[in-house]
């Protein structure tokens, strides 16, 4: 478990978030919440012509669910929706435990680095949020 808290990336995503701000333009908003721990997030896209224009939330909870909330914006910025669902459904597969191919863990990117946090069934749902609301929204 160390080595999650122990990477530099993700600890960063925590402590100074890119993509943590109101956004003005969205086009599209949605707001998750994880009951079990009281996080919330409000997760804003500007999606124009099919892409992911610019991605942001705000919003506020633990670590793990912050650090995953950037990470998620960071990767689907720039991408198709189609993508971006796609990389949705690779998260939470692989948060749940399930196995993924080298591709997959690539196409995930910085994301990857919670692969770890399916051994934890506690914060499962806290490294869920984001990409939960996301999925709702696409």
């Amino acid at each position: 478990m160390g080595n999650l808290y122990s990477s530099t990336s993700f600890m960063e995503h925590n402590s100074h978030p890119d993509y943590k701000y109101q956004m003005d333009d969205a086009t599209h908003t949605h707001d998750g919440i994880n009951p079990s721990c009281g996080d919330e997030l409000t997760l804003s896209l500007r999606v124009e012509n099919g892409v992911i224009e610019e991605a942001a939330f705000t919003g506020h909870g633990c670590a793990i669910s912050q650090a995953s909330a950037d990470i998620m914006a960071d990767l689907i910025t720039g991408e198709t929706v189609e993508e971006a669902k796609r990389l949705s459904e690779l998260f939470l597969a692989m948060i749940r435990g399930e196995e993924l191919s080298s591709e997959d863990y690539e196409d995930l990117d910085e994301a990857a680095q919670l692969k770890d946090i399916s051994h934890m069934p506690a914060r499962v749902k806290c490294a869920e949020l984001a990409w939960r609301t996301l999925d709702g929204m696409l």
